[in-house]
């Protein structure tokens, strides 16, 4: 497993130089993506983000709490295993997200498109913006 994962600091870990990862903790540049905007009690709105996750095609939680969430998403074409990372952050309103591929250096946007993919699922629950 690729160290470090996790939230250290309030944040979850930047990006790499490859550009095979993207994260919402980054500044403006090719790694970075927006957080999602979460719709509701964030106490309410985050059982359903996480199970919605997990319920995903290729998904496996390796770890879940209170506030953070991280699992693994298995590609489709050649299988390689990618880690995605949820922060809940109630205070702003906000999930913060990042997407990393763990081997090879440039991922085709798969991260990029992994994260929107997110994005558009829990929109459709209603459950970010």
């Amino acid at each position: 497993m690729p160290k470090p994962l996790g939230v250290q600091d309030g944040r979850l870990a930047p990006c790499p130089s490859s550009p095979n990862c993207v994260c919402s903790d980054m500044p403006a540049g090719s790694h970075r993506i927006a957080a999602f905007r979460i719709l509701g009690e964030a106490a309410v709105v985050w059982p359903k983000v996480c199970d919605a996750v997990a319920a995903s095609t290729g998904v496996t939680v390796v770890r879940q709490t209170s506030d953070y969430l991280h699992a693994t998403c298995r590609t489709r074409l050649l299988r390689f295993i990618d880690d995605l990372e949820l922060h809940l952050r109630p205070e702003d309103g906000s999930i913060a997200v990042r997407s990393a591929s763990r081997v090879g250096h440039s991922d085709l946007g798969t991260n990029r498109k992994r994260v929107e993919g997110v994005r558009r699922l829990l929109r459709s629950r209603g459950l970010v913006a």
